[in-house]
């Protein structure tokens, strides 16, 4: 009996460790549970791979709704990015332009020089170099904000031909401007003094600009001889260097052979052809006065230099060339005078009792490169060496009957014809 209820006692005992042991373990699952799991099996909240999925598929919907505006955007970016892509290339064009006129300066063995108010220490012997070049003028395209837009569009490099012309010269402007088109030149500009002429541009693809209507400007530049109009110039040029653009200044009794952008050198106010016809006349020379009634003192030095043409400069946009401008269009106004005896004048006149000169650089061209017609009809052609050379203009300048001679020089450079130029006296037949 007593061994019987020993084993019941037993047995009881283990069935409740079993108990309690698997109470315990249903704590600890519960425990387990409720950390991995707050919100429970059946939350609302959905798990994060589906919350994921339907955020994705939101997406999805977002695009295919805004599908139709973005495609307007990026059309909107496409032209944009083509406007961008014309101003690139125009860059492109300026940075080889600048790359290769730095490169041409350097063939000239020409040095930059800074404009500095800063007092210098002077250099050993030799190499001591005054400032050559003045700064150019902050542009101000409030003067004139039309003619802004077209220089921005034609310039390269800040820098264009500019010629003024009216319809006395429509037959030589022909010539003058087929012969631009030859050589590849883009950036070159003619100034209509009349309908004529504007009409005459744009027919033939020309860049053409008129002016604003203009009293003064407009009863001489449309019935004005070549002298008349040349003087005009003075005052037109002015809104194009305040604008802040370098101007080639040609008039039209030119014929280009070559870029001259390519042969400029750009290290003074005005850089102008010569009159001169050998290198003494348009370079200067030591000229000896002699004055026998002065006995030992009878002979005297004098320097002498056959003027610039006022019909073929380049001028930079400086205040110096302003105030050149300026001084020219003033006395014109004021006196019967001839435009390029002014220019000269007002260039090389120094500084004396009674007047204040112009402080501004000056540069002559290669007499042989910017050719005067006195230069080819008297020398050049006669000459079997000199005929091999190609000019960068020739200007008709020295002769009176300018068309015929203009063509015989395209016919000459352009087209090959040995003979064009012979049947022309050296001068002409006015007495």
């Amino acid at each position: 009996m007593a061994g019987a209820r020993r084993e019941k006692s037993s047995q009881s005992s283990i069935l409740g460790s079993r108990i309690a042991v698997a109470i315990g373990i249903g704590i600890v699952a519960g425990c387990i549970f409720a950390f991995v799991f707050p919100n429970g099996f059946f939350s609302a909240n959905p798990p994060p791979q589906s919350r994921l999925l339907s955020k994705s598929n939101l997406e999805v919907e977002s695009v295919s709704c805004e599908s139709s505006e973005k495609l307007n955007l990026l059309k909107s970016d496409n032209m944009r990015l083509s406007d961008k892509n014309v101003k690139l290339k125009k860059q492109v064009r300026e940075l080889n332009e600048k790359l290769r006129l730095a490169e041409q300066r350097k063939d000239h063995a020409r040095e930059p020089f800074i404009v500095s108010s800063e007092p210098q220490k002077a250099g050993p012997f030799g190499t001591v170099k005054g400032l050559r070049t003045n700064p150019i003028v902050v542009p101000d395209e409030t003067v004139n904000p039309r003619l802004a837009k077209i220089l921005a569009k034609i310039a390269v490099n800040k820098e264009l031909i500019v010629a003024v012309a009216n319809s006395n010269v429509k037959e030589m402007l022909e010539v003058w401007y087929t012969s631009i088109k030859k050589v590849g030149i883009s950036n070159y500009l003619v100034v209509a003094l009349d309908d004529a002429i504007v009409d005459l541009c744009k027919s033939n693809d020309v860049p053409v600009y008129q002016r604003d209507p203009d009293e003064a400007i407009d009863s001489v530049g449309k019935t004005g001889g070549n002298h008349a109009v040349s003087a005009l110039k003075f005052r037109i040029l002015r809104e194009f260097l305040q604008l802040g653009y370098g101007v080639l200044l040609s008039d039209v009794d030119i014929v280009y052979l070559q870029n001259p952008f390519e042969h400029l050198y750009r290290d003074s106010d005005v850089e102008s052809m010569s009159d001169g016809h050998n290198n003494m006349t348009a370079y200067g020379f030591n000229d000896v006065f002699d004055e026998p009634a002065m006995g030992w003192a009878r002979y005297a030095h004098t320097m002498r230099i056959w003027v610039y043409n006022s019909g073929f400069f380049y001028i930079r946009p400086t205040i110096p060339s302003i105030e050149l401008l300026d001084r020219i269009a003033g006395r014109l106004a004021r006196e019967d005078a001839w435009d390029q005896a002014v220019f000269n004048e007002e260039l090389f006149y120094p500084s004396h009792p009674g007047y204040v000169g112009l402080h501004a650089a000056k540069r002559t061209m290669d007499i042989y490169l910017f050719m005067n017609s006195k230069v080819l009809f008297k020398t050049v052609r006669k000459d079997a060496n000199l005929k091999k050379l190609k000019p960068v203009i020739v200007h008709v300048n020295y002769h009176p009957d300018k068309l015929p001679r203009m063509k015989a020089v395209f016919e000459f450079y352009v087209n090959g014809k040995q003979d064009a130029l012979e049947p022309f006296p050296n001068g002409s037949d006015w007495k």
